[in-house]
């Protein structure tokens, strides 16, 4: 066969990390999820890990694993995210790209990417060179051998890129077609221009570069790309196939490889069920025979380059202009009208500054700890990848000289993080939108900001003020939002963070935490004293601790004092740790008025002891912030659900007989009702032990008083009720269980809303595949019944249960399962 078909896919988000906690916070945005990560791990790069392939009835005929089907790089921010937050997508991904090796003879599916998403062309080469080095790195960690492919990051290239790839080992990369020149025959001489997107993109391509160096480029499809990204050709698995299919050319007998690239995100992310397309589209092309699934490091040792291209120099896939969308108001933009983007220069220019004004004390200042500070600073993803001791260690040992305190470690780790954070802030996403005030474009202020802290710490030079100066050139949008300076100002600087920031923190966290020692986020709390009183919903707390940081391994040592009133009123205070003399002081002085119910008195006395900076519940990090107002929020909640359940059971009567007689409800009764029914059925689905028959009751009486119920409460309920039957599923199939989940799920079913069950079929169809053909055949009768139990939970779960000796049902694209 000479048709090969590769589908490419840029898995990548912005990075979302506070760089003071190095973790995403909570964003309300992305309700009712905890973060965008998490919600786009939800609805793409899990479920494309188990896409479903159904029937002619909507029954789960089959469930891949769509990355051992396709070619994929995914952000090395990202898959660090992954790893400690969805590990079973990463796991997933990983095993794909093992798989994909012994599939496609011995070529893997994942390549890597420039390490945290810059553009190229506009980093300096000593950037280049760590950004490359960094991805290899992190790929190499990850996925156990070295990477023949890169993505660049918007596919920004010019020719010293390319060198740099060759220079490190990478073989091939892949480039939009209007980003190639010229191409001719290996071994020829005349030269045709292919500008315009004119290239042929079915085939490889070899780059011969200035230094004598070579590189493979492969050109995608770009109007089967868009087609797939903008013009919802993803509605419709089979006409995916059809168009992938018809871009091949009928009359050639060389070898053609018909490629796409998109955002991998366009599979489920932003076209819902899109990986269920991509999954049906690559069996329907593969059993048919239609052409031979691939991917790009095969290809080119089934087909090397015949002909030789040329690039255009500093072009990209997403901007007409070149790379004019992360350095100027070119014009591309992701729509807003009215807005302009004059503000991307200045940003730049801003952040150039900094950078270039601090590239020679690094060469020069940081010698008193680092051996070879460039050569450090290329080797420190070692450290990023692993912050043990032992990593740490092995980095001292090979790059600090003069290490031998804890002072000059923690200075060595400041040099490298500054170094970290001056290439974060060039991460292209804070150009790529249209607002000066978007949160992609202050993550990369606060990165800014970031480096500026810590050039203060290393060297005693504020070069924040020349910083605000420039960037106050750059003009929001948004009425009232003023320039980049004020934006810093409102947004950037209260998120900054020092030791006795995050003191505060646990001082607050100790009043609802009794834990003697604690990790934040980042930093380790070692508590040595505490006092802690309680008198009613009044509470104090007070203490003696150590602040450490696992990144740069600077610590302070603070006392603490915190009281709360209840509700959300509290307030705490935080100083360096004075001695143990002072420390006793500053206790007997704030808890005396604490135990004598003088909670004024108390106030003053944390205004005496902490010179009036004190905090409230306004200074706790997001997510703590949260768990927190939950705890307080407990009682309340407690006390209000009481009082609807008593109104609510003293009318129950009544409401019946309205309903017998056809008469309204009164709308504080029916809220009533809605309020108690709902949240009966939340306990019931979060009960220890399920009880179909109450519920079966609750929602009889949902449906006879015809009560709305809280789709958004059952529903987040029952999926972690879901969740947790899978994982009881996987370990224990008993044919109790099943039975019991089989009840459950019909119930589920009989909801008024959607309800995910993606779980629980993920790990059923893995038992389908493995244990269920070998009870079915068992000779045993328990077996044999546990089969039967088996099959039937199968059948309410919408997942196709093959019999013996019986046709399997034909397969389609067209609906989901819920």
């Amino acid at each position: 066969m000479n048709r090969f078909l590769c589908i490419h896919c840029h898995f990548y988000q912005p990075p979302r990390e506070n760089p003071w906690l190095e973790s995403v916070e909570y964003q309300d945005s992305a309700e009712p999820y905890h973060d965008w990560n998490e919600r786009i791990n939800v609805e793409c790069y899990a479920p494309n890990s188990a896409a479903r392939i159904l029937d002619g009835q909507s029954r789960i005929a089959r469930i891949v694993n769509n990355y051992e089907s396709i070619s994929f790089n995914f952000g090395p921010t990202l898959l660090s995210w992954m790893e400690e937050k969805a590990p079973a997508t990463y796991s997933a991904i990983l095993e794909a790209d093992l798989r994909s090796r012994e599939r496609f003879s011995g070529h893997g599916n994942a390549i890597a990417q420039v390490f945290n998403h810059v553009i190229m062309p506009l980093s300096t080469t000593r950037d280049r060179y760590t950004q490359v080095r960094w991805g290899l790195r992190d790929f190499e960690s990850r996925f156990g051998r070295e990477p023949e492919g890169m993505w660049l990051a918007e596919t920004a290239v010019d020719v010293q890129t390319l060198e740099i790839l060759a220079d490190c080992g990478i073989r091939y990369t892949i480039l939009a077609p209007h980003q190639a020149a010229q191409v001719k025959k290996r071994g020829g001489t005349r030269k045709v221009s292919v500008e315009g997107a004119k290239i042929d993109p079915k085939r490889a391509y070899i780059c011969r570069l200035p230094s004598g160096r070579e590189i493979n480029l492969f050109f995608y499809d770009g109007p089967i790309s868009r087609a797939v990204a903008f013009e919802g050709l993803l509605s419709d698995g089979e006409r995916f196939a059809s168009r992938l299919v018809g871009g091949f050319a009928d009359q050639r007998r060389w070898p053609q490889l018909m490629n796409i690239a998109t955002d991998g995100e366009t599979y489920g992310h932003h076209h819902v069920h899109g990986d269920m397309a991509l999954a049906y589209a690559l069996q329907v092309i593969e059993s048919r025979g239609l052409a031979q699934i691939t991917n790009y490091g095969e290809f080119l040792a089934k087909a090397p380059p015949r002909h030789e291209v040329e690039i255009l120099e500093n072009t990209s896939w997403s901007c007409a202009h070149g790379i004019e969308r992360w350095r100027s108001n070119c014009g591309c933009n992701t729509g807003h009208a009215g807005w302009n983007q004059l503000w991307r220069e200045p940003l730049r220019n801003a952040l150039d500054a900094i950078r270039d004004e601090l590239t020679e004390p690094f060469e020069q200042q940081s010698r008193d700890v680092l051996r070879d500070p460039w050569t450090a600073r290329d080797a420190y993803i070692n450290v990023v990848l692993n912050r043990s001791m032992i990593s740490l260690d092995k980095f001292f040992a090979e790059h600090c000289v003069n290490i031998d305190t804890p002072a000059a470690k923690t200075r060595a780790l400041r040099w490298m993080e500054l170094q970290r954070h001056l290439m974060l802030m060039y991460t292209s996403c804070g150009w790529f939108f249209d607002e000066l005030s978007g949160v992609e474009t202050a993550q990369v202020i606060m990165y800014a900001s970031r480096a500026l802290q810590l050039t203060r710490e290393l060297i005693g030079r504020d070069l924040e003020p020349h910083f605000l100066e420039l960037l106050a050139k750059a003009h929001s949008n948004v009425p009232g939002f003023g320039n980049g300076a004020d934006i810093y100002r409102r947004w950037v600087k209260p998120a900054r963070l020092n030791l006795l920031k995050v003191g505060a923190h646990y001082a607050i966290s100790s009043l609802f935490d009794g834990t003697d020692s604690h990790s934040i986020f980042c930093y380790n709390v070692d508590l040595h004293d505490a006092h802690r009183l309680a008198s009613g919903r009044a509470r104090f707390s007070a203490g003696h601790a150590t602040i450490r940081s696992r990144i740069t391994l600077d610590q302070r040592d603070i006392s603490f004092c915190a009281v709360h009133f209840g509700d959300h009123n509290l307030t705490a205070g935080v100083r360096d740790f004075l001695g143990e003399a002072q420390y006793r002081k500053l206790v007997e002085d704030c808890s005396t008025a604490f135990t004598h119910a003088d909670l004024p008195g108390a106030v003053r006395a944390l205004d005496r002891q902490f010179g009036g900076v004190t905090y409230s519940l306004k200074s706790l990090f997001k997510d703590e912030q949260r768990r927190v107002l939950r705890e307080i929020l407990g009682a309340t909640l407690e006390d209000t659900e009481a009082s609807y359940r008593q109104i609510y059971e003293r009318n129950a009567s009544l409401l019946a007989f309205l309903h017998d007689i056809g008469a309204q409800t009164p709308t504080v009764l029916r809220v009533t009702s809605q309020f108690v029914i709902s949240s009966d059925l939340r306990h019931a689905f979060e009960a220890e032990e399920l009880s179909v028959p109450h519920i079966e009751l609750l929602l009889e009486s949902a449906r006879r008083e015809q009560i709305q119920l809280d789709a958004p409460g059952i529903s987040f309920a029952l999926k972690r009720r879901v969740a947790r039957m899978a994982d009881e599923l996987a370990v224990y199939p008993r044919r109790q269980t099943l039975e019991l989940y089989r009840d459950v799920v019909r119930l589920a079913r009989s909801l008024p809303f959607e309800v995910d069950l993606w779980s629980l079929q993920n790990v059923y169809y893995r038992l389908l595949e493995t244990l269920y053909p070998e009870m079915r055949a068992s000779d045993d009768e328990n077996a044999r019944a546990w089969a039967e139990n088996f099959a039937e939970l199968g059948q309410v779960l919408g997942v196709v249960v093959p019999e013996p000796a019986t046709q399997q049902p034909e397969e389609t694209n067209i609906a989901p399962a819920a």
